[in-house]
């Protein structure tokens, strides 16, 4: 039986997979051309070399190994969303451990999640799609769990600037503080008093005005700032 799309469903969702391990890649941009709604637009074997076919076949996921000589996974996500045309692309970390500095450093940079390098073929598609569509990857509590592990170092990795906060409003500021604690929306509105809907808003305006690129860095940004302090849980 042939799947009926309609509208924006019936465009594949495009993928450039970034990996400097040729077995690797292969293996990757066959699955993805393997599984239905998906399209390979590119490969590339650096980081340089990713960033330029960013521009010129503008994805709508990147597949971004992490460790890479010459320009690294944290470099190459930072200049793709920095030069990226609206939509940006996502950016999805791949990656051996995950409480690794250098996914810290690609979260830090805007990128929307990471995935481990075992992870099978069910899992790796099912974190496009869900990175493709703007869900939340993993449990927030993860994103909290390696944030808090390179938060407590001075400088932390390398990655783009951490923004203030001061044009934020307090109730930006107070979703922000509950969204990086781990909470997700639903809770988050429950402790507010709020509709889900209107926790999305803030968080969404909160992005905006700090010009971040996922929700994944609007984490790092609210314990770089002090906003929430590794091991709070009020």
């Amino acid at each position: 039986m042939t799947d009926t799309f309609t509208g924006d469903e019936a465009r594949p969702i495009r993928v450039l997979v970034v990996d400097d391990q040729f077995l690797v890649r292969s293996g990757l941009v066959a699955l993805l051309r393997a599984a239905p709604g998906m399209e390979v637009v590119g490969e590339a074997a650096d980081g340089t070399e990713a960033v330029a076919l960013a521009a010129k076949t503008r994805p709508d996921v990147v597949l971004m190994d992490i460790r890479m000589p010459g320009t690294n996974g944290i470099e190459a996500t930072r200049r793709i969303l920095a030069e990226a045309s609206d939509p940006a692309p996502r950016v999805l970390v791949l990656t051996t451990f995950d409480l690794d500095d250098y996914v810290y450093g690609a979260l830090r940079a805007g990128a929307s999640g990471f995935l481990l390098k075992d992870a099978g073929p069910e899992r790796l598609l099912a974190a496009v799609t869900a990175v493709h569509g703007g869900d939340a990857l993993f449990a927030p509590a993860v994103t909290r769990r390696l944030v808090e592990a390179f938060t407590r170092t001075a400088d932390g990795p390398p990655g783009a600037a951490t923004p203030g906060l001061g044009a934020l409003t307090a109730r930006e500021q107070e979703v922000l503080r509950l969204v990086a604690r781990g909470l997700t929306n639903a809770e988050a509105a429950d402790r507010l008093f709020i509709s889900e809907a209107t926790v999305k808003t803030h968080l969404n305006r909160t992005m905006t005005k700090l010009g971040l690129a996922s929700r994944a860095q609007a984490v790092v940004v609210a314990y770089e700032t002090g906003l929430v302090t590794p091991g709070s849980t009020s």
